[in-house]
């Protein structure tokens, strides 16, 4: 019954385009639904592209200053919270699984079931977010946020810093304690980066949310369901990638 009902709007999409009418999705400069949903995800795709080439970038940035600094880095990595950081994973992994579960129900016609499965997808975001806040919220209090306000504190005395001394840290010389703010100025760069596609896509979340429930997406046209569903998925590789660059790597 389903797949009959996902067939009908298309048979009626093709009807529309043979009598010259265009279905009210689809835009003036197309002739026909599949060449704008071919084209929507060319597009997608290719801003995906050079998505992974500014991220890779920025991780190989990342890789290369670990390898000359590694003692910095390492005592940096201390300063993150593991527990914050996996709850954050979590949370994501969550909210790819309920993303694609919206987009299978605007794929079948569920519109209730897309506008619960879109706005879980918006809480979780929001759940990232405000995770993200306590942690960055720490490094401030810590005054590790790069800058002229920078503290060594941490690192020159480990015995003065609760999470340095749980990690065992030893004193470090000021030579190699001062590359510890090259370590926050990528940890802030990176994930500030990563933060900023996450309010983003919780903007575009609530745009969706309020279009889905006038039955936007569900009566055929589902490519900007689709195509958010992968920057969204995207924006979750690069926390996972993240979280194994920042948070656990060479942690010992």
């Amino acid at each position: 019954m389903q797949n009959n009902q996902a067939i009908v709007p298309a048979v009626l999409d093709q009807a529309g385009s043979e009598h010259g009418e265009h279905p009210s999705y689809l835009r003036h400069h197309f002739q026909t639904v599949e060449q704008q949903a071919d084209a929507s995800n060319f597009a997608m795709w290719l801003f995906l592209l050079t998505e992974v080439m500014f991220f890779g970038g920025l991780f190989t940035a990342y890789l290369i200053y670990r390898n000359w600094y590694f003692p910095a880095f390492v005592a940096g990595s201390h300063q993150l919270n593991v527990v914050w950081g996996t709850l954050n994973t979590l949370v994501l992994i969550l909210s790819s699984f309920t993303m694609a579960m919206g987009v299978w129900c605007a794929e079948t016609g569920r519109k209730t079931g897309l506008v619960l499965c879109l706005a879980l997808t918006f809480i979780l975001g929001i759940g990232f977010l405000g995770i993200k806040s306590v942690e960055y919220a720490e490094k401030i209090e810590k005054h590790h946020v790069p800058g002229l306000h920078y503290s060594l504190r941490s690192f020159l005395d480990p015995d003065s810093d609760a999470a340095a001394r749980a990690a065992g840290d030893k004193p470090m010389t000021p030579e190699m304690a001062v590359h510890t703010e090259l370590y926050f100025s990528l940890y802030f760069a990176m994930t500030g980066m990563h933060a900023l596609h996450m309010i983003v896509g919780i903007g575009i979340l609530g745009f969706m949310i309020f279009r889905a429930r006038a039955g936007a997406y569900t009566s055929g046209h589902v490519t900007f369901v689709e195509n958010f569903g992968l920057y969204w998925h995207f924006v979750d590789i690069v926390w996972i990638y993240l979280f194994a660059l920042l948070y656990l790597i060479s942690r010992h």
